[in-house]
């Protein structure tokens, strides 16, 4: 299972993706780490759509090998079209801010209409249990 943690920069992302990962033994993928790994720090419109379908081919890379039955990605992923790229089969939204700590990602960030989990504070450890809750019944 792909499970997509979005949400504006600053807002808590990684470090609810680094508490759930062991929750659930998951593969976890940071879109930052990803980005330094081909030195691509471009956030252009073609920049950030080429991000999320880099994001989306790891995430198969590692669903493909079957060692991780969870991968978990932590990515702005700022609009409907990123997100339609990601394909995620869990979203979780990370919705504890109104701004990031960046105008460029403030001004293209589009509140998602569809998602399957909504975190509202920053209580990381909190969440990642309930979200575990909710994947393991």
């Amino acid at each position: 299972m792909k499970i997509l943690i979005m949400g504006l920069p600053g807002s808590g992302k990684t470090t609810l993706a680094s508490k759930l990962a062991p929750l659930l033994n998951a593969k976890y993928i940071n879109n930052d780490e990803a980005r330094r790994a081909v030195n691509d720090w471009d956030f252009s419109e073609k920049g950030r759509i080429r991000q999320a379908k880099r994001m989306a081919d790891l995430a198969e890379k590692y669903r493909k090998e079957g060692h991780y039955k969870y991968l978990i990605v932590d990515y702005i992923c700022p609009t409907p079209k990123t997100r339609e790229l990601f394909n995620a089969d869990y979203l979780v939204w990370v919705d504890t801010i109104e701004k990031g700590r960046f105008d460029d990602t403030n001004k293209i960030f589009i509140k998602p209409k569809k998602f399957d989990f909504r975190v509202t504070t920053q209580d990381a450890e909190l969440w990642a249990y309930q979200i575990v809750d909710k994947l393991i019944p």
